[in-house]
């Protein structure tokens, strides 16, 4: 099954581009249950994972758009993960108010491959990386190839950055490895793919000015606000984002580890121009995600598209408080 939208995004209230599916119909989990308990723990979260079709329901409840995936880390986990495919399906089924990304993992040997079947034959709107949990350094040229693919396609990559709530208080942190999410290492592939765009999943503490610094520099990388109640950002981000770069931050919630009621809640509270807000909860991902037209258009008035993907890829290379 191949995905189509029909978001209705005028009667949107805000979309979450940050919303993982960790129980497929089947009750298959998205990763080892010990880490999915550990990191419900450490959030404070409900353990009562929703299906793709329940995610969609409590979502449309709330007038929403949601960008939905699970996590590929199976050389690092030996864990099957969810299904991309069901993922899609699910997304398709309900397409009002859902947005599949793909995953892959790019230790596979055809993850060049599976990205581009993706791509093509589910018709995904984007990938979501996690450097830390999949157990690589995003800045490997030997990675390059498959930012190739989904540069061409002109779709957006989400990467993890900063610390994780998965595998935390577990004993060696359950052998994930936090470095390989510094924001740094995506400064390489956003110099090298000037054409992908590239959106930095969460607060990214402890490196949040090196957030700062990539965001700023880069015009293809953006911040989602994720994985973090925003009474908790860095004073840091919230200057920036009510500035520089209010046009290149998005809401996400981490949900089912926060629910959007609960960061919206806080975000409410943040001192922001009433002129940002709207951005920030909708109109930066109507635009990142290509969803009011063709891929990249403006949102609206006074936005900047991102950059065209395709035409800007790079050449061919060689061979709580804390986020999900």
């Amino acid at each position: 099954m191949t995905y189509t939208s029909a978001l209705d995004v005028a009667a949107l209230t805000a979309i979450d581009t940050h919303v993982h599916v960790e129980k497929d119909t089947h009750g298959h989990l998205s990763l080892p249950g010990e880490v999915l308990d550990a990191a419900a723990k450490y959030f404070k979260a409900p353990t009562d994972r929703l299906t793709i079709d329940e995610t969609a329901d409590y979502y449309r409840e709330r007038s929403m758009a949601a960008v939905v995936f699970t996590v590929d880390a199976t050389t690092k986990l030996g864990h099957a993960p969810n299904s991309t495919e069901e993922i899609v399906a699910g997304a398709a089924r309900n397409n009002d108010v859902l947005i599949p990304f793909g995953s892959v993992d790019p230790h596979a040997e055809d993850a060049v491959d599976r990205a581009r079947g993706q791509i093509e034959d589910l018709g995904v709107r984007g990938f979501k990386f996690h450097p830390t949990l999949q157990d690589f350094d995003p800045s490997d040229e030997r990675y390059f190839p498959l930012y190739e693919v989904i540069a061409a396609a002109g779709l957006p990559a989400i990467f993890h950055t900063g610390q994780t709530g998965i595998g935390a208080r577990l004993p060696g942190g359950f052998g994930l490895r936090l470095g390989l999410s510094n924001p740094m290492l995506l400064d390489v592939v956003a110099a090298t793919f000037p054409g992908l765009t590239i959106i930095m999943a969460h607060p990214s503490v402890p490196w949040q000015d090196e957030a700062i610094s990539v965001a700023t520099h880069k015009g293809n990388v953006y911040i989602d606000l994720s994985g973090w109640s925003p009474k908790y950002f860095p004073p840091a981000l919230v200057k920036q984002a009510n500035s520089v770069l209010q046009d290149k931050v998005l809401f996400g919630s981490d949900f089912p580890l926060l629910t959007p009621e609960r960061w919206l809640r806080d975000f409410a509270a943040l001192e922001l121009k009433d002129e940002v807000r709207p951005k920030i909860l909708k109109d930066n991902a109507v635009r990142v995600l290509g969803l009011g037209g063709p891929a990249g258009a403006p949102a609206s008035a006074g936005t900047q598209a991102a950059p065209n993907a395709a035409a800007q890829a790079a050449p061919s290379s060689p061979g709580g408080a804390a986020r999900a």
